[in-house]
């Protein structure tokens, strides 16, 4: 038996996918929180097969029956659920919203009565897959800035500025438990955004400068790193002035253009004096020539 169900832990571990966490629920009252679609690896009891029959249900319905005296496990949902009794584990795999809820474990004696309950509060959440951050000036120089998140059930948070906590000084509005707070003017350094609920927690950061300014981060071909707030009118520290080898290529890049339009001038020159000279020569040809033996021309003329 031992090895068949060391075959649907592999086969089950194959199907589930997200987040795995483990529960201690041997305690009565306990409340476990977890991620939706994610694995929960809970543990009921020590051993199970040092006890004859327990029940485990939810609303009065079961969701695992374990009967020793003939190694009988009934689970309600056989392809998400498996329970191991040699420690008394019950793994749940892709955690749905209505796995949520108050369980309860019924442990039966040998004569049937019930020796002991106990109880476990099952909440599933959403995790907070991303952040955010996001700032605008105001008119009087002040900073609104917001912390918007992605999915994440009851998503609580929280600011830092530098590393500590913001306080009434630099603070116009809001609190550091909400996703917008408006800062005083001339606040600056660095702002930090945490989102978190029972079962995830992402942050957000952000360089914060003071209005008109912006911050600049970059490193110069000279090995010089800038990394501050500037005025954002007037911002040239991150811009080069041309190297040496760019003047280099410009000015050789210049002469071939030169030397292109010098050649072309000098081929219409040369083209407008040869159709120049063609054009005398056509123009002499067309005059009446002067005849050698001018007695040719009498007779031409008699005739």
């Amino acid at each position: 038996m031992e090895a068949v169900f060391g075959l649907m832990v592999v086969v089950l571990l194959g199907v589930s996918h997200g987040i795995e966490t483990y529960c201690d629920g041997r305690k009565n009252g306990t409340q476990c929180y977890e991620a939706l679609g994610g694995t929960l690896v809970l543990q009921l009891m020590d051993d199970a097969t040092k006890i004859n029959n327990f029940n485990w249900r939810k609303n009065q319905a079961n969701v695992l029956r374990y009967r020793s005296n003939n190694s009988k496990i009934i689970l309600s949902e056989e392809n998400r659920f498996f329970f191991t009794p040699s420690n008394g584990t019950l793994r749940i795999n892709n955690l749905r919203r209505n796995d949520g809820g108050e369980y309860t474990l019924s442990i039966i004696s040998e004569n049937g009565e019930r020796s002991a309950q106990q109880s476990l509060h099952l909440f599933i959440q959403a995790p907070v897959s991303s952040v955010l951050l996001d700032s605008e000036c105001l008119f009087e120089g002040e900073m609104r800035v917001s912390c918007s998140s992605e999915g994440g059930d009851s998503p609580q948070y929280n600011w830092t500025l530098d590393g500590r906590t913001l306080t009434d000084a630099e603070l116009l509005s809001g609190n550091t438990e909400t996703n917008i707070i408006t800062l005083k003017q001339h606040v600056s350094g660095h702002l930090v955004c945490s989102v978190r609920n029972k079962v995830s927690h992402v942050s957000s950061s952000k360089r914060l400068c003071t209005c008109g300014f912006i911050f600049i981060n970059c490193t110069l071909s000279d090995g010089t790193h800038i990394s501050t707030c500037v005025f954002e009118a007037n911002n040239t520290l991150c811009i080069e002035p041309p190297t040496s080898t760019a003047m280099d290529s410009s000015l050789i890049i210049c002469s071939l253009k030169a030397a292109v339009v010098i050649i072309l001038l000098i081929g219409i020159t040369i083209f407008f004096a040869w159709k120049k000279k063609k054009s005398k020569i056509a123009e002499g040809s067309a005059d009446p020539r002067t005849m050698d033996h001018p007695e040719n021309s009498v007779l031409m003329v008699q005739m």
